[in-house]
């Protein structure tokens, strides 16, 4: 038979599990609107025309008859970011563009959330999921995009991972956030079933 001190024992064992569990609880319901919120959030971009800008818009209005949003180059990438409407236009042009302009053309549609933005930056390819781990206290997010086969992850990421630090590059300089965000840093990883 069970003494009095042991009955004791148990019963707040039990609260303080089920106190424990609740916290657990509300602490992954409130991560959950936080990566919702996060990914509903507003975004703009920074827009800066050097020489080299201008005269990609200037070549690119001539060529398609469409005025882009914005045009980035970094490194060997050149990303053209234009309007949803007039993206299957653009992109129908995008082969003549790269053999015209001789570096790594990319068509972006120029989207006002973070969630619509990650996606337009991979546009061909088969995302399973999107995981955000916030720091609170710095402000930074690292955002993981997993993919089911290797070869979209090694497309994703590109030769030598030239691809992804590209984009991260555009995160950190050209994107603006909603709220006090510090920097965003993307991964690409297999997601593994």
């Amino acid at each position: 038979m069970l003494s009095l001190y042991n009955a004791f024992v148990i019963y707040f064992t039990c609260l303080l599990l089920i106190e424990f569990l609740i916290i657990i609880l509300l602490y992954s319901h409130s991560n959950f609107f936080e990566t919702d919120s996060l990914f509903s959030m507003r975004v703009s971009m920074k827009k800066r025309y050097m020489n080299d800008e201008l005269k990609y818009y200037r070549y690119f209005y001539q060529k398609i008859k469409v005025k882009p949003e914005n045009i980035i180059i970094v490194g060997n990438f050149v990303f053209f970011f234009v309007k949803g409407s007039d993206f299957f236009k653009v992109k129908a042009h995008l082969g003549s563009l790269r053999r015209n302009l001789g570096s790594k053309v990319l068509i972006i549609r120029a989207e006002n959330t973070l969630i619509t933005l990650l996606f337009s930056f991979f546009p061909d390819l088969y995302i399973h999921d999107i995981v955000s781990i916030m720091n609170k206290y710095t402000g930074n997010i690292n955002i993981t995009i997993y993919f089911i086969s290797f070869e979209e992850r090694g497309i994703a990421i590109g030769r030598n991972g030239e691809y992804i630090k590209a984009v991260n590059e555009i995160f950190k300089k050209y994107i603006t956030f909603e709220k006090d965000i510090d920097s965003i840093k993307i991964k690409c990883e297999f997601f593994q079933l």
